[in-house]
């Protein structure tokens, strides 16, 4: 079985974020979304809302399963016999970090990653825009599913 985990902390998860989810779908046979646990990194949602909200909206790709980790993604990649991360990149700024810690990934375990382009409609998108789009009382239609704005408005309103 060929299985890729599309790692990422999905705060919340955009239409970005679903491209290359639903192109990683039509390449392996299956794509698990591992939902970064960073006790450090400040989220609008808690890990169990990130899940329940990319499980909700993925639900048309049989083979897309959502989990979380907490540690070294190469770990998880390990335990869970993942042979490849799938990464989308926005720009040349993306690729210095991935980059970076694709080759570390490939030293420490043996993972390989694999980039993605990001469709040019998407590419310009990233969960902190949209949140302070969403913030000001912007519309973000065009940037995420409709249970994401719903949950992010309720969210928003109740700080």
């Amino acid at each position: 079985m060929k299985r890729v985990v599309c790692p990422g902390s999905f705060d919340p998860i955009t239409f970005g974020h679903l491209d290359i989810i639903k192109r990683a779908s039509a390449l392996f046979d299956e794509v698990v979304i591992a939902v970064l646990v960073n006790q450090t990194k400040k989220t609008l949602f808690t890990v169990e809302e990130r899940l329940e909200m990319i499980t909700e909206v993925t639900t048309q790709y049989p083979n897309v399963r959502v989990d979380s980790w907490t540690g070294l993604l190469v770990d998880y990649c390990e335990r869970h016999d993942v042979k490849a991360i799938v990464k989308g990149l926005r720009a040349v700024t993306d690729f210095d970090y991935e980059l970076q810690m694709s080759q570390i990934n490939l030293q420490l375990k043996g993972i390989e990653t694999l980039f993605m382009s990001t469709a040019p409609a998407h590419s310009f998108l990233s969960s902190s825009l949209v949140k302070e789009i969403a913030t000001f009382g912007g519309d973000v239609s065009a940037y995420l599913p409709e249970p994401i704005i719903e949950k992010l408005t309720a969210r928003l309103s109740s700080r």
